[in-house]
């Protein structure tokens, strides 16, 4: 093999290596999909450290994802972006993250190029191009590339899966979701109407369960098309949640501590060769230990509740890999697995936010866009036991985080290796077994659909809605596949939240936070290391070699022009402007009963960070009972109810229940009104009032912010996970029913004082200069 190596052009993202082959390669030459070409799975998991699995050093059982590397590929240098949704864009698109609108989650639009968390429409995304060549194109699971405020109903629906490239879909929308109780479903481009969730339900599952339908639906009418199948799993990503079944069998095994557990898994990598002999772990001063406790110290309590929460994890990894058998054994049993090319990855590193002690309440902490108050808890006290199930919204503490990411330092969201550095391996049964094994070139995430690409015979489109395509930053690796000496990737850059890094063959210069203003992009504390003898970054060199810092930094600050990088997020205010047109969100609604729930986001727009009024006029019989309304579940939320003829209020604090109690109320109209009022401290009260007079009252409990209440307002019953238990277990949603609803209507007051959010107009200039 030999490399050849050209100057990108502009706007592209750095220097790249182009490698021809000497020899006939193994691979077919095609020009149309149908002439045998192979089915490809892409499976992406959330969150997911470097050491997890099976053939990155994990003692987690995944012996389904060990087949696949002894059938394929074991990447030990392969990095992605810090976060999800920047990493899913560059899969999807094999653009750099910022290139393709995704440098943050897709949560807000400050209104950047880099930032616009929307896919551009020049971009033809992986599905497209395959769709256009003629495979059958399915996904199910997590999409995370819409911006949140373009999910609900009557949202344009032009960067949803299907606009974007995909035949059928099914899953989750949004970042995350309740394995046991999905706040929201989508079939194609409509929310899945389920009033009820059935017992033993569980998310993973089901997308399997679709995946297998889409798969034989296909063959039923056409035995030869060649299929794309992605499944971008919910697991790992916090809520950390799990099957009891799958829970029990992990038992035990965690109860001798994460340094324990660190140790082992080095060795393991060690025996592997996933990691270069002469590598070290990062000692504890290098290795966050500021915010992971020592085990030895921990009391005997914590040290059970501490090895519940990675007993959860392991099993959350273990039913991934049931994931993966179940979809290899139908396709041998279909005849297909030979010729079906399979990429499992992760998004990003495994991620810190449970916090030192981890914890059962994820939403008193995650997303939130406030100063929390002294006092403020962040993990209710709840029964250990209950971890992994459908009471609790759980996330491991940060020393489990940090065996994922054995050997590597620091979480996701980071530009250090724990953040970037995730496993990958590609499978490929009918390649030549002399092909395969570990590769220890460096592959970026946006080479994936290159390759892809290149593997299948299919050329990327030219042009997506008669705009010519951008060219693609990424580069088929199919040459390393095939050559274990040939060159992989030369350099990349890297940034999150001001957080910047770029690799340039065997070093890399890394930033860990952001710089002053007035530094300039390429300005503040900069640290060197050089990969080659040092993987795991325990020796800054930046004192010894200036120069060689001060070029990578002005390389980095050149890529970052390059790629729509900046403005940097130097004072975190970046992430706290939206689109003004997120205003309408928060106007009063009417709710229609026993639909479906209104969407996440536009639910929050009401409540979050402000009081608000519930106005629910109700014509009631004489055994009138059920819910009125419910918004949240039980990582918060609040509901009212007519239960044993009296008016209930419960109010869940993500985790600690309130409950009141009113009066009876007899037949006929009546009007009630919910009244949540802000009170110091990031507090609320609320009040029920029927008939113009209190009823019941609930005084001073920790307001619901971030991303809680999670699951979105139901009228006339309490839908998916439910907000009170205690009811749920007695009624299930409980349907009202023995009278009529006449009119629910939600009313938001003034935003808080605590809400920093900047509506400000975004994209109009644009959009004047086009027309």
């Amino acid at each position: 093999m030999r490399p050849e190596e050209r100057r990108a052009p502009e706007g592209f993202g750095g220097r790249i290596a182009e490698f021809v082959s000497d020899s006939e390669p193994w691979w077919p030459d095609r020009t149309r999909a149908r002439d045998g070409a192979p089915n490809v799975i892409v499976m992406l998991v959330d969150d997911l450290g470097f050491s997890d699995l099976g053939p990155f050093g994990s003692e987690i059982p995944t012996p389904h994802v060990d087949r696949l590397a002894r059938d394929g590929w074991t990447f030990t240098n392969y990095r992605t972006a810090p976060m999800c949704s920047p990493a899913r864009a560059a899969l999807m698109t094999g653009l750099n993250p910022h290139r393709a609108g995704f440098g943050f989650v897709a949560h807000t639009d400050p209104g950047y190029p880099g930032y616009t968390c929307e896919l551009p429409e020049d971009a033809p995304t992986l599905a497209e191009s395959l769709r256009a060549g003629g495979y059958a194109t399915f996904m199910v699971g997590k999409w995370h590339l819409t911006l949140e405020s373009r999910l609900h109903d009557a949202a344009d629906r032009s960067s949803w899966p299907l606009q974007r490239g995909f035949d059928r879909y099914f899953g989750s929308m949004d970042g995350f979701t309740s394995l046991h109780h999905p706040h929201r479903l989508v079939r194609d481009n409509s929310v899945v109407d389920r009033p009820e969730v059935p017992d033993g339900y569980f998310l993973t599952d089901e997308l399997i369960d679709e995946s297998l339908t889409m798969i034989d639906e296909l063959r039923v009418n056409d035995a030869r098309k060649p299929f794309f199948l992605y499944v971008a799993h919910t697991s790992v990503h916090g809520p950390i949640q799990a099957k009891a079944v799958d829970i029990e069998r992990h038992r035990g095994r965690y109860e001798d501590g994460w340094n324990t557990l660190r140790e082992a898994r080095f060795a393991r990598q060690l025996e592997l060769g996933v990691i270069p002999e002469g590598a070290t772990l990062p000692e504890p001063s290098l290795a966050d230990a500021e915010a992971i406790p020592e085990w030895s110290t921990l009391s005997a309590d914590d040290r059970e509740l501490f090895a519940r929460h990675m007993e959860v994890y392991a099993a959350a990894v273990d039913e991934v890999d049931q994931s993966l058998g179940r979809l290899t054994a139908h396709l041998e049993q279909l005849g297909e697995l030979d010729n079906t090319i399979i990429v499992l990855a992760s998004d990003n590193g495994g991620t810190a936010e449970g916090g030192p002690s981890g914890t059962r309440s994820y939403f008193a902490q995650f997303g939130v866009n406030a100063e929390l108050p002294e006092g403020w808890i962040r993990d209710v006290p709840r029964d250990p036991a209950e971890i992994g199930g459908p009471r609790l919204f759980s996330q491991y503490p940060t020393g489990w985080a940090r065996v994922s990411n054995t050997p590597f330092r620091s979480f996701k969201s980071s530009t250090y290796e724990g953040g970037v550095h995730a496993p990958l391996v590609i499978s490929w049964p009918a390649a030549p077994e002399r092909t395969r094994g570990l590769r220890d070139q460096f592959v970026f995430v946006s080479d994936l659909a290159p390759t892809i690409l290149d593997l299948t015979g299919v050329p990327p489109l030219a042009e997506r809605h008669g705009r010519p395509a951008q060219e693609p930053d990424g580069r088929s690796v199919r040459t390393v596949l095939d050559d274990p000496a040939a060159p992989g990737r030369a350099s990349q850059y890297f940034e999150c939240v001001g957080r910047r890094a770029l690799v340039d063959g065997a070093w890399k210069a890394l930033s860990p936070v952001p710089p002053a203003r007035e530094e300039g992009a390429a300005g503040g504390r900069w640290e060197l290391y050089h990969l080659e003898t040092d993987p795991t970054e325990t020796r800054d060199l930046a004192a010894e070699q200036p120069e060689r810092v001060a070029e990578l930094a002005e390389r980095w600050r050149d890529e970052a022009w390059r790629n729509a990088v900046l403005p940097l997020d130097d004072d975190g205010s970046l992430h706290r402007t939206r689109p003004d047109s997120e205003a309408a969100l928060a106007e009063p609604v009417t709710l229609v009963p026993f639909r479906p729930p209104l969407e996440r986001f536009r639910s929050a727009q009401l409540t979050v960070l402000k009081s608000f009024r519930v106005e629910i006029d109700v014509e009631l019989g004489a055994s009138a009972a059920g819910v009125l309304i419910a918004h949240g579940d039980q990582g918060g939320g609040y509901l009212v109810a007519l239960d044993g003829g009296r008016t209930r209020l419960a109010y869940n604090a993500y985790g600690d229940m309130h409950r009141a109690v009113g009066s009876a109320l007899g037949p006929g109209p009546h009007e009630l009104i919910l009244r949540v009022d802000e009170l110091d401290g990031l507090r609320w009260r609320l009040r029920l009032e029927v008939d113009g007079v209190v009823d019941a009252e609930i005084d001073a409990v920790p307001m619901l912010m971030g991303m809680a209440p999670f699951t979105g307002i139901s009228a006339g019953y309490d839908f998916g996970g439910p907000v009170d238990w205690e009811l749920h277990e007695r009624h299930r949603s409980y349907r009202f029913s023995g009278g009529a609803i006449e009119r629910i209507c939600i009313v938001p007051g003034a935003r808080s004082q605590h809400d920093r959010t900047v509506l400000r107009r975004i994209g109009v200039a644009v959009a004047e200069l086009a027309d």
